[in-house]
């Protein structure tokens, strides 16, 4: 379990992910607990996982990202400081922005499993439906291009989602997308200027779903606004 969503929650769409958070903590055979370089000291929220993870008693291993941002000293402070409040498995500095890392901590988790059972054919992809596939890489290409213009209050529904033939008889999805955001002036973001950030969302996404489902997609996607959509239980049911 990567810890996010781990938050003070000031709508239910938050307390939903909360929730989720904190179950995983028990369904899961080790977790990774990651945190900031630069911090000078554990916050209450930080201070309430690790009671969580003691609680399990699972096996942690603690991230620690933006190791470009600090000097040696600094990093020895802050390992210092969280190896005094739990007994990780192990404790690895890392940097998102170098993908060097990355076999790293999947080196490091293998390491910590036991050997289980297969749950799941070795050519299987993934257990998610092509809806929430499409959906999902509809969202991402969003916050990529996006950042910080627009919170992560974004929805994103599939309301259609039909194979059929190209007039050379090859396979092809035509996919209906909706995006859903809180506020007028979000949507015209998420449009952008002549519908140009619309149109590289589409271009993004369209090209990953063409990689994923091995088929040609035709992709169309709306923006709609639905004010206060986070505490909507119809929405967030089918959000998670």
């Amino acid at each position: 379990m990567i810890r996010r969503g781990i938050h003070k929650p000031k709508a239910k769409l938050n307390e939903n992910m909360v929730e989720i958070s904190w179950e995983a903590i028990q369904n899961s055979d080790i977790i990774l607990f990651l945190i900031e370089a630069d911090s000078k000291e554990i916050g209450r929220g930080d201070r309430k996982i690790i009671e969580k993870i003691k609680e399990s008693n699972k096996k942690c291993i603690l991230l620690i990202n933006k190791i470009d941002l600090v000097n040696k000293e600094e990093l020895a402070k802050i390992i210092d400081l969280y190896k005094n409040e739990l007994d990780f498995s192990s404790i690895i500095p890392i940097s998102a922005k170098n993908t060097k890392y990355k076999d790293v901590v999947l080196n490091e988790i293998e390491k910590n499993l036991l050997p289980g059972p297969k749950y799941y054919n070795e050519e299987d992809y993934t257990d998610q439906t092509l809806r929430n596939l499409a959906s999902e890489t509809v969202r991402e290409k969003a916050l990529i291009l996006l950042q910080d213009e627009v919170p992560h209050g974004i929805f994103v529904e599939v309301e259609k989602l039909k194979m059929s033939r190209t007039k050379e008889n090859e396979k092809i999805y035509n996919i209906e997308v909706v995006i859903y955001c809180q506020r007028n002036s979000h949507k015209g973001i998420i449009i952008g200027k002549n519908g140009q950030m619309l149109k590289k969302i589409g271009t993004m996404a369209r090209k990953d779903m063409e990689n994923n489902f091995k088929t040609k997609v035709n992709l169309k996607i709306w923006v709609k606004v639905k004010e206060d959509w986070i505490n909507d239980e119809k929405f967030l049911k089918n959000y998670f």
